[in-house]
């Protein structure tokens, strides 16, 4: 993999990236030449849950990137400002940070029980706010810095079934605006990223959402993602973005766009309007 320079002496955090979505795009950065750092729970991979922080990171070095894996539980205050705490140890800085690490739970109200409720909060909007907020001070002293929440734009879709699940997902929208407009003086910016239709993740493949005929390539994501973080903070920033109309917006083709379907461009596309929640 050759490594570009794009994002060379950039420093990335990338939350959830032991698999899925969050370790294409820590394999993105790394190939644009930012140092990663890969975060998770999974220090051992699984049958159901493949993949860890250390193969990931293990991924990139093979390569010829710069990767670091830390295990952190996004709940806890104490091993969010440890994971911060490390990133700054071993590169001195942190420019990015991607907020991808998320629970779900794609059932009715009546269904959801509190505790799995809580979660949620506690991994979706709580974690990204924590992350925000140890992240924010290097940031604002070298007065350069992006923050990515992955949530849908603010709606008022009713999400049937998926109501619990999107409280918590807008509730990142909402935080990463804020954060955009508290900042935008500090050189730093803030936007939430979203895709347009099903994106293949472990998500889509347990809850059997579709198949692949139906679904693009997560490196839609990375390559929206990578964008969005190429571009001088804070000129970008306080967007709700959904990945191919953002794409098509920085000149990618139809062509391009087509490419990212993972059985090529099906006859009839399952297009969402990025607040359905069914994609992530």
């Amino acid at each position: 993999m050759p490594i570009g320079q794009g994002l060379a002496d950039r420093v990335a955090i990338v939350t959830g990236s032991s698999r899925g979505i969050g370790r294409v795009m820590a394999l993105r950065l790394a190939r644009e030449g930012a140092s990663v750092v890969i975060t998770g729970k999974s220090e051992e991979s699984t049958k159901k849950l493949p993949g860890s922080i250390h193969s990931v990171a293990d991924e990139i070095e093979a390569q010829g990137g710069t990767a670091i894996p830390v295990r952190v539980d996004v709940r806890h205050d104490d091993e969010v400002k440890a994971m911060v705490d490390k990133t700054i140890e071993r590169f001195g800085r942190l420019d990015i940070l991607i907020n991808n690490a998320g629970a779900l739970w794609w059932q009715p109200i009546i269904d959801t029980p509190p505790k799995r409720y809580d979660l949620m909060w506690e991994i979706n909007v709580r974690a990204a706010y924590l992350c925000s907020y140890y992240a924010l001070p290097h940031m604002i002293k070298q007065h350069w810095g992006h923050i990515i929440n992955c949530s849908p734009p603010i709606g008022t879709e009713a999400n049937p079934g998926y109501v619990c699940y999107m409280t918590t997902k807008m509730g990142m929208t909402r935080l990463a605006i804020g954060i955009a407009a508290e900042h935008e003086k500090d050189g730093i910016a803030c936007n939430s990223l979203w895709p347009v239709t099903l994106i293949e993740s472990l998500a889509t493949i347990n809850y059997n959402v579709g198949d692949r005929s139906m679904w693009r390539s997560p490196d839609i994501l990375a390559d929206a993602a990578l964008e969005i973080v190429k571009t001088e903070p804070p000129s970008l920033t306080g967007r709700q973005i959904l990945d191919e109309p953002f794409l098509r917006e920085r000149g990618y083709t139809d062509e391009q766009i087509d490419s990212y379907w993972l059985e090529g461009k099906p006859s009839t596309p399952v297009f969402i309007d990025g607040r359905a929640g069914s994609a992530m």
